[in-house]
């Protein structure tokens, strides 16, 4: 882990940090002077076989994948995942914790692990949730965005196990939109975020399926417990991978 000393300072997100150099200017064609703001991270993308076969030909694979799930149950009949492949930062801030999947039989199967892997980010997002309310900050609702969120299955998990309902927006470009926004704001072409925000429409809304409360309460009492339960074997794993 690097000193503190070697990170940079943390800054807003739409504060210019400085501006793009004669010598950068000549390598990207970015006219010289350029405003650069400090900008904000972008989630991993990640691809599963559906997107081949879809490629291929086949069905959509973000409606594959929500049958899959819907093959499952809620609570996926035991099956808990820890989603911690690369660490975890807020609000666990461990970059040893390592992912788990817990409570596998061989009466499980494809569904079951799918529907606890879509799972664990309900359970990530509630226990993110937890940590802002014990600092006083209250979500009434989610903006969702990404690949995510055009697997309607997915969407529902998270708002069931959350609590909480998710506003999808009408048009969605990714995150190159938000930084544009946030550039903008950084040289005054909108005097907020809340300026910005007029360019966002609301589109879909998913609300929570009470039903669904008391199994996703066990598995998020599980879920917590299970990292308390194995966070040093998981640093016992990481110095083995070492080796």
């Amino acid at each position: 882990m690097a000193p503190l000393e070697m990170m940079p300072q943390p800054t807003w997100t739409s504060r210019v940090m400085g501006h793009v150099t004669a010598e950068a200017a000549r390598e990207t064609g970015l006219a010289s002077g350029t405003p650069v703001i400090t900008g904000a991270a972008d989630a991993a993308a990640e691809a599963a076989v559906e997107l081949a076969a879809e490629k291929a030909g086949g069905a959509n694979a973000y409606a594959s994948l929500s049958r899959l799930a819907s093959k499952s149950v809620p609570g996926s009949r035991g099956v808990i995942v820890l989603p911690y492949f690369s660490g975890e930062h807020t609000p666990l801030n461990d970059p040893a914790a390592r992912g788990v999947i817990f409570g596998l039989s061989l009466g499980h199967t494809r569904a079951d692990v799918y529907r606890a892997v879509l799972e664990s980010v309900g359970y990530s997002i509630r226990h993110n949730i937890k940590a802002l309310r014990a600092e006083d900050c209250r979500a009434s609702r989610i903006l969702a965005v990404g690949g995510g969120t055009r697997n309607l299955a997915w969407m529902q998990i998270v708002s069931d196990i959350a609590g909480i309902e998710q506003v999808v927006p009408a048009r969605q470009i990714g995150a190159s939109y938000g930084d544009a926004f946030l550039a903008g704001i950084g040289v005054g072409l909108f005097s907020g975020t809340a300026d910005a925000q007029r360019w966002v429409r609301p589109g879909a809304t998913i609300r929570p399926n009470e039903k669904n409360r008391a199994v996703y309460d066990a598995g998020y009492r599980l879920y917590r417990e299970l990292y308390e339960q194995t966070k040093d074997s998981m640093k016992k794993s990481g110095a083995i991978a070492q080796m």
